[in-house]
């Protein structure tokens, strides 16, 4: 355990991921601060942690340089984790805009602010497998970059500014590509939340049909409480370099699927319907990372497996 003497500043601390780290780091002993560009109006995900008068929440909007730099310097943090902007895929090709905008006018913000006031502290940023593409073999950190959607480039603008900012103004910054990690905070508008959620509403009779698109897609699943912490390996290594945070392991959404329904006694393919409204042209067909260097480098690697983290989703889902 650490004293209550180093503080942590995250960035986006009302979604999956922030509320999570901030109830980790709050368990080692960190104090926290949050930053929100909601402040405290959405603290959701934080009341299911039951964390949510913790830890101070500041209102901070990441695409507003002069706030972040007042947050910095209102926190001294010796860490900051950057885990802002929305992160929907489907979203962000209907409001391209405002995704870029929060993703790469975020990243540039805090990189800059930091420069600018000499900020020696260490900074973790978001990374997404999206912006990879298809990968039909494990990707790592140097795989081929093709992404697919307005989320996928920002999230590759974001990666390459950071990698930028460390090589040539020599800030402490790091990326941590996240592949699909789940949790029951996600929001329902997640496709499996969706397929838990049905699933659950078929089983009491009050939902008959769960419409979805392309379900033969193959994913890289994780628990996100359990890549929460390689995270914070990544963060606090002496040798700061990015990293793919994946299980390596490829299920498809069919066998996902099925195993959620098999949990409830459901046959899945009775209660299914596949609709051309929600199949998209882009879709990557099979998005799966190389586990390997993170475990060689750091000693971490995944081990919550497919069938657990159903267990959780439906067990911490149907409790909240």
């Amino acid at each position: 355990m650490i004293t209550k003497t180093k503080t942590a500043l995250v960035i986006g601390c009302n979604g999956q991921d922030g509320a999570l780290i901030c109830n980790s780091l709050l368990k080692k002993g960190y104090k926290v601060i949050g930053g929100s560009r909601n402040g405290k109006d959405n603290l959701d995900k934080l009341n299911q942690l039951g964390i949510e008068k913790e830890f101070e929440i500041k209102k901070a909007d990441i695409k507003n340089s002069n706030e972040i730099e007042k947050l910095i310097s209102y926190c001294q943090p010796e860490t900051i984790f950057n885990l802002a902007a929305q992160s929907s895929v489907g979203k962000s090709i209907n409001q391209p805009i405002d995704t870029v905008e929060g993703i790469v006018n975020g990243t540039l913000n805090l990189l800059e602010v930091s420069r600018k006031i000499n900020y020696t502290g260490k900074i973790f940023f978001a990374g997404s497998c999206e912006m990879f593409g298809n990968t039909e073999t494990k990707a790592d950190i140097h795989h081929k970059q093709n992404p697919r959607s307005p989320y996928g480039i920002a999230k590759q603008t974001s990666f390459n500014l950071v990698k930028l900012y460390r090589e040539i103004h020599s800030l402490k910054c790091v990326t941590g590509v996240f592949f699909n990690h789940e949790s029951h905070l996600r929001n329902e508008s997640f496709v499996t939340q969706k397929i838990v959620k049905s699933a659950y509403e078929i089983k009491n009779n009050r939902q008959k049909k769960l419409k979805l698109g392309n379900i033969d897609i193959i994913r890289d699943w994780g628990w996100a409480p359990e890549y929460i912490e390689a995270v914070q390996l990544i963060t606090n290594s002496p040798n700061l370099k990015d990293h793919i945070i994946c299980s390596g392991v490829s299920n498809s959404l069919k066998i996902f699927i099925e195993k959620v329904f098999n949990s409830y006694g459901l046959n899945w393919h009775e209660h299914i319907e596949i609709d051309k409204n929600f199949l998209r042209q882009n879709d990557i067909k099979s998005s799966y990372g190389d586990p390997n260097p993170l475990f060689k480098d750091l000693g971490w690697k995944a081990k919550v497996d497919l069938d657990s983290i159903i267990v959780n989703l439906i067990k911490l889902s149907n409790r909240n």
